[in-house]
């Protein structure tokens, strides 16, 4: 049985209040993101996640790592790792899990979206 998310860590840079809406990052993708980091060198290195228009479905999820952060950006703690959004992607992102799976198709991340309508077959666009 999969282990239920974690309550997110607000951190005091960029905090939300608990009435914005949340996404959570499931210990498999928190321990990529801190075995990313170490790789890199860089353990203060975050997961971004940002939605950008396009994508076969409408929008597509964009993964990147970073270490610097903007005042519209949110930033949150689970399981000694941190994940940052913007604002604008955070309103697409309510209620988003995001994990790390390892499979015979590939090792990536991947966000289960309530909010979307549709995805595309390779996982990484949806539509609202």
């Amino acid at each position: 049985m999969p282990e239920p998310p974690a309550a997110p860590t607000f951190l005091a840079m960029n905090q939300i209040s608990p009435e914005s809406p949340v996404v959570s990052l499931s210990k498999s993708a928190a321990e990529r993101v801190k075995v990313l980091a170490a790789s890199e060198g860089n353990p203060s290195l975050m997961l971004r996640l940002a939605v950008s228009g396009g994508g076969c479905s409408g929008f597509s999820y964009g993964f990147s790592l970073d270490s610097e952060t903007t005042s519209d950006d949110r930033i949150f703690e689970y399981h000694g790792a941190k994940l940052v959004i913007d604002d604008v992607s955070l309103d697409l992102l309510q209620g988003a899990e995001i994990d790390f799976v390892d499979d015979l198709m590939a090792a990536s991340f991947r966000v289960t979206n309530p909010n979307a309508t549709s995805t595309c077959g390779c996982g990484t666009s949806f539509a609202t």
